[in-house]
């Protein structure tokens, strides 16, 4: 998988990069605030603003100073900050960007505590011109946070909640770090189009600092950018000017974080001498810089790049003086992923039991971290490398644990996407009922005018009476047709929260939904099939988000061909498909799975010109389960043609294996069963059938 541009990437084979463990990534150093501070009254005695101005200008430069030490050590200069801040009044400029400092070095160390505390006194600024300005402030310093844990969701959240009025509020500084921060977040998750935005407007601010420094490290975004948008020419082109500006300036630092993102683009360019140079340049440069933290991740850098070469012993020597910096430096990010390229390489050299420890151990700081997602991410490496290494349950086991996180952070996003959008229906509905009840009020005003005018009226008391009536008849109609509307939306938004956007496919909601008539006595009956797109994260990686977004359209669309209209089919979480029919017959289902596994490898799929060849692994299973006919619920079903599509994927990739048979009597023989079906299968407790997929077409 091709690294993200940032400057500490510590990325690995087909994962997503390790937010955290970037702790001082391109996008979290160069987001830089422009410290300057407000020019002196004019209307203060020329003497007084003379004697302002200089220390203002002595702020400034402190603070630009701590700016970039603290790239190297963040933690390291929070209570001279802290001491800074004393000094500065509440609700003023200064005060503002120092706090926006402080919120940046936060969130690249992982210190929570310290952003509630700098977010509440941004949320409750007392300067009501700035106050806007504030709370983008905070929202930067929450995404900052977000991105590091690897919650690329909610970092987007956050910043996409500012708006484009408090935005172009902000000192000139403060957004720089904004656009910055939301370039490369948006750019992580796959938001090219918001990302190039930001991206250019942080570039407009750089250029207008005047500081090289800043633009040689914005640059560096932008180049990021263009690799991710399949321009590597210009991507090339844009690094080395970044690198001929960065070269021009003295602080080590940003030669250091410039010098790695040149290594980046040229690892994505397949230059891989180039790509050594700089990684070995990078270290060069933070030895110097007497940066500890950096040196550990720049090691850590060197070492993934020689596990990607297969040149294991190295990467284990590097992983380990990088593991020793970082315990020293006491830096957790470069740990947690030092020990993780350490076990990746030990399971390489065939210590795998050895190497299983330490990326366990990697992954375990990773979740005391918070961050599920790269935690699940390291279970799926593991699971790979100890599919490559031999140990095939190890890595069964590997992937189950994959799943299980992955479904945590599916299930959290799930319900964070429904109580939005039950948040957006009850405004709605709420809207509506005040709607109503204006309707309603008017309605009784002009019952109270006409009983004024029966009163004054008498003699033309039965014309008021056809009046009123009139009225009543065509309030109520104009009642009426607000609650069908009203029917009509509602209903549009129950099947819209139950269609997956991308797909037009059902989503889990609408399944959980369905799947009570197929498991409404208490068991499910039918077949289930599980589809896991093959290598989907490096097809992401080498053509872009953009044609991943094909892949899952096309694959889509050949599921449907292949079903009938009334068999449910699900776009079940990332690249998977789940597919529940009605029949149990075992020939028709292995028939079934044969012609998936044909129609979603050929003819290949293309995006624009670029023809992407695409394989999957399924797992299949008929319920109640024979010889015994047991009953299962869904979800044991589930996690049952889970574990089967699994021991596909570890026994090659590009194949379905199907259940035929479990000897169990009950549920408690069944749960023993699938925590060890390599083990059962291979006994004879368990009969399987397996289906080879076709060869996948050539990429042209």
């Amino acid at each position: 998988m091709s690294m993200a541009l940032t400057a500490t990437a510590t990325s690995r084979p087909d994962r997503r990069p390790r937010p955290r463990a970037l702790a001082f990534a391109l996008g979290s150093l160069c987001a830089a605030l422009l410290l300057g501070c407000q020019p002196a009254d004019q209307n203060l005695p020329a003497a007084v603003s003379a004697a302002s101005g200089v220390q203002a200008s002595k702020l400034k430069q402190r603070l630009e100073h701590i700016e970039r030490e603290a790239r190297a050590r963040p933690r390291e200069f929070q209570a001279e900050l802290q001491k800074l801040q004393a000094d500065m009044a509440p609700g003023s400029d200064e005060r503002l960007r120092l706090l926006g400092l402080r919120g940046e070095l936060a969130g690249i160390s992982l210190e929570r505590g310290l952003i509630e505390q700098i977010a509440t006194e941004l949320e409750q600024w007392p300067n009501p011109k700035t106050a806007a300005a504030a709370k983008v402030v905070a929202a930067t310093a929450w995404a900052r946070l977000h991105r590091e844990r690897g919650d690329l969701r909610e970092a987007v959240k956050v910043l996409r909640q500012a708006s484009p009025a408090a935005v172009a509020s902000l000192p000139p500084a403060l957004e720089l770090r904004y656009q910055q921060t939301r370039s490369f977040v948006e750019g992580d998750a796959g938001n090219l189009d918001a990302s190039i935005v930001a991206v250019d407007r942080a570039l407009k601010l750089a250029e207008a600092s005047g500081e090289g420094w800043r633009k040689a490290l914005v640059l560096a975004d932008l180049a990021n950018v263009y690799m991710r948008s399949q321009q590597p020419e210009r991507g090339k082109q844009t690094i080395e000017e970044a690198v001929r500006i960065a070269d021009s300036d003295s602080d080590l630092m940003t030669q250091n974080q410039v010098q790695t993102a040149r290594a980046i683009v040229f690892t994505n360019l397949n230059d891989l001498a180039g790509a050594r140079q700089s990684f070995e340049k990078a270290l060069e440069l933070s030895t110097q810089a007497g940066a500890p933290s950096v040196m550990a991740l720049n090691l850590g850098n060197l070492a993934d790049f020689h596990l990607r070469q297969g040149q294991y012993p190295r990467a284990l020597e590097l992983a380990t003086q990088a593991l020793k910096m970082a315990r020293e430096a006491r830096n957790h990010s470069a740990e947690s992923v030092s020990l993780h390229n350490s076990g990746i390489a030990k399971i390489a050299l065939k210590r795998i039991e050895e190497g299983k420890a330490e990326v366990r151990q990697s992954i375990t700081m990773d979740e005391q971290q918070g961050a599920i997602t790269i935690a699940a991410d390291g279970w799926l490496e593991l699971g790979q490398y100890l599919e490559k290494a031999g140990d095939l349950a190890g890595a069964i086991d590997a992937y189950h644990r994959y799943r299980e996180l992955s479904d945590r952070v599916l299930r959290d996003d799930a319900r964070k996407t429904v109580l939005e959008q039950q948040e957006r229906y009850d405004a709605e509905q709420r809207a509506r009922e005040m709607e109503l009840i204006n309707r309603d009020n008017s309605l009784k005003s002009e019952q109270i005018r006409a009983r004024e005018l029966q009163l004054k009226l008498w003699a033309a008391l039965g014309g008021c009476i056809v009046l009123s009536a009139v009225l009543l008849g065509l309030a109520y109609q104009r009642i009426r047709r607000t609650n069908q509307a009203l029917a009509t939306s509602n209903e549009k938004l129950k099947v819209q929260s139950e269609r997956d956007p991308l797909t037009g496919l059902a989503n889990r909601r609408h399944f959980q939904a369905a799947i009570k008539r197929l498991a409404a006595k208490g068991g499910l009956t039918g077949t289930v099939f599980l589809i896991d797109i093959d290598h989907f994260k490096r097809i992401n990686d080498q053509h872009g988000h953009a044609a991943g977004d094909s892949v899952l359209i096309e694959v889509a669309r050949r599921l449907r061909a292949a079903l009938r209209e009334d068999d449910l089919v699900v776009r079940w979480g990332g690249e998977e498909f789940l597919i529940v029919v009605e029949t149990r017959d075992a020939a028709t289902a292995q028939h079934l799975a044969q012609r998936l596994l044909d129609l979603i490898a050929q003819p290949a799929i293309m995006h624009g010109s670029l023809r992407v060849p695409v394989t999957a692994s399924i797992g299949y299973g008929s319920f109640p389960l024979l010889p015994n006919e047991l009953a299962v619920d869904w979800e044991r079903a589930i996690d049952l043609v889970d574990t089967v599509m699994y021991m596909a994927k570890a026994h090659g990739r590009n194949r379905a294996y199907g259940i035929e048979r479990i000897d169990v009597a009950d549920e408690a023989g069944l749960q023993a069963v699938s925590t060890r079906m390599e083990a059962a299968w291979h006994e004879g407790q368990v009969g399987l059938s397996g289906l080879q997929g076709p060869a996948a077409e050539s990429r042209q």
